[in-house]
C-alpha cells in the first residue's frame, strides 16, 4: 500500500513538471505578447493616416479632393549641411525659420526624425528632390492635403487644419496625436468621424540610432489604413458657383432647398474667399489676414447671421391668422387708424395685400389675432394671444435650432409673453400697442437666412418641411442619410390656406412690389419681398430680402436672397433669387439684362458703417454735417417701443 502511494506521489509531480514546461514553452515559444513587450526600446510602432473621404455634389462633380503632397522630416543627429544660407533659400524659409525648427527636433530628439516641413506640393518637392541628396538627415514623407478645384462654398465646407490643444484634451476616446489634422468648421466638422476614416499600424524595427532595418515579424501584426467615406451633397456646383458670381461686390447670403427632400442646392455666404487658403502650409498667414479682413468674410452667413425678416414674415401672419379663424382670403382692411406707413393704396384683400406688401393691412390682422380670445382686459389678451402666435410660428421652425447638418446655427428669437414680461419689468405691463411692430416682421424678430428658405420651402409644399441638410448620402445617393433628414415636419395649418397666400405671392411678382425685370425668367415664380431695418435714416441701408419658389405649381427649388445695405427687398434680393431659380431650372441664363444688371450693381457698405469701425474724428472747427454712424450689419436688438420706429417696406 505504501509502495502504492509512492508512485501517485511521483505522478503528482511529474503531473504539475509538464504543466510548468508547457507553460513555459507556450510563453517562451508561442506567444509573442512578452516578446512585443520586450520589444518596445526596438520597435517603432508606425501610424498611417488615411486618405480622407471626399466630397462630391448631386451631380458626381469633385467639390473636395485629396492632393499628394510631402512632410519633411528631420534627425538633427544625421543633418550635415555645408551652407545654411544656400540650404534656406532652397526651403523657402529664413535662418530665423530655421534656427526655430532644428531647435524643436532636437529638444525632440537628437537621433529621432520630427516633422520639418509640412505639405510640400509636388512642384516643390520635385524642385528640392534632387539636392536633398547633398542634405543628410533628411527625409520626405508623402502625405495629402485637401484641394478645391471648384474654388466655392468654403463657409460651408470647412477646412482641415492641426487639431488644437483643447481638443487633444477633451477627447472622449482617445484618437487624436499632437500634430493630427482634423475637420473645424462646416462640413469637415459635422462629418469628421466618416471622413477621417480608419487608422492603420505599421511595426518597423529600427537599431538604438532610430534608423529602420525592416518590418517586424513580417507586417503580421500590421493594419491597413482604411480610407474615409465618400460625402455626396445635395449641392449643384455649377449653380452655386453662378450665385457666387451673382453676389460679388455684396454682403449677404443666397440659399436655396429642393422642397421635395430638404437638400441644400446652394449655400453662398457673401464676401467668400478660395476655401484653397486654408489648405496649405500657409495656413496660419492666411487666416490672420482672413480674420482681420472687415467684412468677415469666416461668418457663415445664411446659418449664423441673424436679421429682422421684414415683410416676409407677414406670410406666417397670413397663414396662422387663416388657422385662428381670424382672417378670411376675402377680409378687406384699409389704412384709417393705422399708425403704419404704406406706399400702396389701400383696401386690399389678402392676395392684394401680400401682393402690395400693405403694412396697415396686417397690423389689423396681427391686432386681431392677438384678441381673438374673448378676454375683455387688453393687457392679459395681450399676452394670450401672444402665446398663441408664437406657438403656431414655432411650428414654421421660428425660434429654434432647425438642425441643419453643420455647427454654429443660430436659433434667432421669436418673442414670448415671458420674454416682455421681462423686457418690462412685470406681467401685464405690455400690451399690443407695444408689440404691433412684430406684424410686419420687425422688433425684436431674429430670424437667420436659412430660416426664411426653410419658410419659402414650407410654403411650396404647402404645409410641410424636411429639416434643410447638405448630406445627400455616404457613397452614394441615399446610402447613410440621417433619419432626421427623411422626416416630414407638419406646420398645423390647413391646405387650403396655402393657396390665397401663394396666389398673392404669384401676383408680387408679376405685378406688385417686385421689380418687373424679374419676370424675364419665365420661371413662375412666387416670392415676397421683404426690407429689414438697419439703420434709421433711410432704406439706402437697409437690408434687402427676398423669399420665394418655382415653379408654382410642383416646385422644384425655393430660394431666400439677403443682401445687405441694398435698400428695398423687390429689386436686389429679388433679382439675385430668380437669377439664381432660372439657372437651375433651366441650365442657362436667358434673362441676360437682369444678369447684367445685377452683376454690375454694387454694395459693399463703407467702411466707416461696418461693424467695429473706428468713428472719424471730425476737425475742432469743422461744422459740416456728419454721417450718423450705421448700426452693426447684424445685431441683437433690444426690446424697444414701436412707436419710435420706422417701419418695414415691401
Amino acid at each position: 500500500m505504501l509502495e502504492n502511494r509512492k508512485w501517485v506521489i511521483i505522478g503528482l509531480f511529474c503531473i504539475v513538471g509538464l504543466t510548468y514546461l508547457a507553460r513555459l514553452f507556450y510563453l517562451q515559444v508561442l506567444d509573442d505578447t512578452y516578446s512585443l513587450g520586450a520589444s518596445k526600446n526596438s520597435i517603432k510602432r508606425v501610424v498611417e493616416i488615411p486618405y480622407r473621404g471626399q466630397i462630391y455634389d448631386r451631380n458626381n462633380q469633385l467639390i473636395v479632393y485629396n492632393t499628394p503632397v510631402y512632410d519633411l522630416y528631420v534627425t538633427p543627429k544625421q543633418v550635415r549641411i555645408p551652407d545654411t544660407a544656400a540650404f534656406c533659400r532652397m526651403m523657402a524659409i529664413t535662418p530665423a525659420d530655421f534656427d526655430s525648427i532644428m531647435g524643436l527636433a532636437k529638444n525632440y530628439s537628437a537621433v529621432k526624425p520630427s516633422l520639418f516641413l509640412r505639405q510640400l506640393s509636388k512642384e516643390d518637392f520635385a524642385r528640392i528632390q534632387d539636392a536633398l541628396v547633398d542634405y543628410r538627415g533628411f527625409e520626405p514623407v508623402i502625405s495629402s492635403m485637401r484641394t478645391y478645384p471648384a474654388h466655392t462654398m468654403a463657409n460651408a465646407l470647412g477646412y482641415v487644419s492641426e487639431i488644437s490643444k483643447k481638443q487633444l484634451e477633451n477627447q472622449d476616446i482617445v484618437y487624436y496625436r499632437q500634430g493630427d489634422y482634423i475637420g473645424h468648421n462646416g462640413l469637415e466638422e459635422q462629418y469628421e468621424e466618416q471622413l477621417r476614416g480608419k487608422r492603420g499600424v505599421k511595426f518597423m524595427m529600427q537599431n538604438v540610432r532610430g534608423v529602420n532595418k525592416g518590418s517586424w515579424k513580417n507586417g503580421e501584426f500590421d493594419t491597413l489604413a482604411v480610407a474615409g467615406q465618400n460625402l455626396i451633397t445635395g449641392i449643384d456646383v455649377e449653380v452655386q458657383k453662378y450665385a457666387d458670381s451673382l453676389m460679388q461686390n455684396k454682403v449677404g447670403s443666397v440659399l436655396a432647398i429642393e422642397p421635395s427632400s430638404g437638400e441644400i442646392l446652394v449655400s453662398v455666404s457673401a464676401p467668400t474667399y478660395d476655401p484653397n487658403l486654408l489648405s496649405s502650409r500657409f495656413f496660419s498667414k492666411n487666416y490672420r489676414a482672413l480674420i482681420k479682413n472687415p467684412y468677415k468674410p469666416l461668418i457663415n452667413r445664411p446659418i449664423m447671421a441673424s436679421y429682422r425678416p421684414g415683410s416676409t414674415f407677414k406670410l406666417i401672419q397670413a397663414l396662422i391668422a387663416q388657422q385662428q379663424g381670424s382672417l378670411f382670403p376675402n377680409t378687406v382692411y384699409g389704412h384709417s387708424g393705422s399708425p403704419m406707413r404704406c406706399h400702396c393704396r389701400g383696401g386690399n384683400n389678402l392676395r392684394g395685400a401680400i401682393q402690395n406688401s400693405c403694412n396697415p393691412y396686417f397690423y389689423y390682422v396681427f391686432r386681431k389675432f392677438l384678441y381673438f380670445n374673448g378676454e375683455h382686459n387688453t393687457f392679459k389678451a395681450s399676452a394670450i394671444g401672444l402665446k398663441q402666435w408664437h406657438d403656431m410660428a414655432e411650428k414654421f421652425g421660428m425660434g429654434a435650432r432647425l438642425g441643419i447638418d453643420l455647427p454654429s446655427e443660430l436659433k434667432g428669437n421669436l418673442p414670448t409673453p415671458e420674454y416682455y414680461d421681462k423686457a418690462y419689468r412685470g406681467q401685464l405691463r405690455w400690451k399690443f400697442s407695444n408689440v404691433y411692430s412684430l406684424s410686419i416682421g420687425e422688433g425684436e424678430l431674429l430670424i437667420s437666412p436659412l430660416k426664411l428658405a426653410n419658410l419659402a420651402a414650407t410654403i411650396a409644399n404647402r404645409g410641410w418641411y424636411i429639416t434643410p441638410h447638405y448630406i445627400k448620402g455616404f457613397g452614394k445617393p441615399g446610402a447613410g442619410l440621417p433619419a432626421e433628414y427623411l422626416e416630414k415636419h407638419q406646420t398645423g395649418i390647413d391646405y387650403q390656406y396655402y393657396l390665397p397666400v401663394i396666389d398673392g405671392m404669384r401676383r408680387a411678382v408679376l405685378a406688385g412690389t417686385v421689380t418687373p425685370l424679374v419676370n424675364t425668367t419665365n420661371i413662375e415664380l412666387c416670392g415676397k419681398s421683404g426690407t429689414s431695418q438697419n439703420a434709421k435714416f433711410g432704406h439706402k441701408f437697409d437690408h434687402s430680402i427676398f423669399i420665394g419658389f418655382a415653379p408654382m405649381n410642383n416646385p422644384k427649388i425655393a430660394v431666400a436672397v439677403f443682401v445687405e445695405n441694398a435698400g428695398w427687398g423687390g429689386k436686389a434680393a429679388a433679382s439675385v433669387a430668380a437669377l439664381v431659380a432660372e439657372r437651375y431650372l433651366k441650365r442657362k441664363t436667358e434673362a441676360l439684362k437682369l444678369d447684367e444688371q445685377v452683376k454690375a450693381s454694387n454694395y459693399l457698405p463703407p467702411a466707416q458703417f461696418l461693424p467695429g469701425a473706428k468713428k472719424p474724428v471730425a476737425p475742432k472747427k469743422d461744422t459740416t454735417q456728419k454721417t450718423p454712424a450705421a448700426k452693426p450689419l447684424m445685431t441683437v436688438t433690444k426690446p424697444q417701443s414701436v412707436s419710435t420706429m420706422a417701419v418695414s417696406g415691401n
